[in-house]
């Protein structure tokens, strides 16, 4: 067979492939903010009034960051791989560092402001309820993942 005729073929099925991954992951990402929603529901005992005023701000934060943790970080991740690691140079490195920092810090500002606009919505207690129930749910997230691992 003439390899001008099978290249588009196998094209098409990687594109198929890629699609489906990509899919994939937005399925299982929305399956995981679904649980995080009940979970973090159930933990926090919001009141109607609470819940109207908490999801939208809450929500809001939550792509932020995942956006800054997913797409800026990343980046940073690819560039600073073993192999990169041994050819960069000093000042790209340092370019490289001064760049994360300031990702840190922009995490860390939109965090600020969360908690600051939590406080106009929810009483403090609940604040921190929110803070403990989001690592027990990460926590719970995790073992899952590490059991599902471990039975393949």
């Amino acid at each position: 067979m003439n390899f001008k005729k099978i290249l588009p073929i196998l094209l098409l099925f990687t594109s198929f492939h890629f699609y489906a991954q990509s899919a994939d992951m937005k399925e299982k990402k929305e399956q995981i903010k679904a649980l995080k929603v009940a979970f973090l529901t159930t933990e926090l005992d919001l009141t109607t009034k609470e819940a109207q005023k908490f999801w939208p701000v809450y929500n809001s934060y939550d792509d932020a960051q995942f956006e800054m943790r997913h797409q800026k970080m990343k980046s940073y991740m690819h560039q600073i791989n073993d192999v990169a690691l041994d050819k960069i140079s000093e000042k790209e490195a340092l370019n490289l560092l001064n760049k994360m920092e300031s990702s840190d810090e922009e995490l860390y500002l939109l965090r600020k402001k969360f908690v600051r606009d939590l406080k106009e919505i929810l009483p403090a207690v609940k604040i921190l309820k929110l803070r403990k129930s989001e690592e027990n749910f990460n926590r719970k997230l995790l073992h899952q993942y590490r059991d599902r691992g471990n039975r393949n």
